[in-house]
């Protein structure tokens, strides 16, 4: 399997870290060892000092797929997730300066946790999903799917166009404005409308 993402999909996160808004989806990748789940902490890397949040809405691909258009994306995955994109923001910072890859800022161990995934029938409109990201009981994201960029369809049907989508594959789909640092000892708490998804420890 593989992890796809998405990033600059949100406005108000663009504007926020002052990036120039694309004209296509931005994509990057991550490696299965980027990968937590059921809750598992998150234990601070010390090549960074700066490692900030970004939760996400995800989607799990249920079957192969290549050249997919739009109006067909939503038979290419069968479940909504949340994750965090944990991004080395010193890292980051010191690549885009020389024009170099996001490699180390994104793709470092345990830097993708994802929740379980919920069916697409617990969503009857997938264009108006409401998440969040709360660390130490504060809210420091909220986000809506209507707010995208790029829809899911476009996002699959942009991704499948370059790579062919496999069964058990993740797309992060981007994050919404309001990222920020995590320190040891924080908790994140991470909802798809009213229901927690995640809940973890920085460790």
């Amino acid at each position: 399997m593989k992890i796809l993402c998405i990033g600059r999909n949100y406005a108000e996160h663009i504007a926020e870290l002052k990036n120039e808004t694309p004209d296509e989806p931005v994509i990057f990748s991550k490696p299965d060892t980027a990968l937590l789940r059921q809750n598992a902490p998150f234990y601070f890397p010390d090549f960074s000092q700066d490692i900030h949040h970004e939760i996400e809405l995800i989607l799990r691909i249920s079957k192969e797929g290549k050249n997919i258009q739009p109006r067909f994306a939503q038979n290419y995955y069968d479940g909504i997730g949340l994750g965090v994109d944990f991004t080395a923001r010193d890292l980051q910072a010191k690549a885009k300066a020389k024009g170099l890859p996001w490699t180390l800022a994104k793709e470092f161990n345990g830097s993708a946790p994802v929740s379980e995934f919920k069916p697409l029938s617990d969503f009857p409109d997938q264009n108006a999903i409401n998440f969040s990201l709360k660390v130490n009981g504060q809210v420091r994201q909220q986000g809506n799917s209507g707010m995208m960029l790029h829809t899911f369809a476009d996002i699959i049907a942009f991704i499948s166009k370059y790579i062919t989508l496999k069964k058990g594959d993740i797309i992060f789909t981007g994050t919404p404005a309001g990222v920020g640092p995590v320190q040891i000892g924080d908790r994140l708490e991470g909802f798809i409308e009213d229901e927690k998804m995640l809940d973890f420890e920085i460790k």
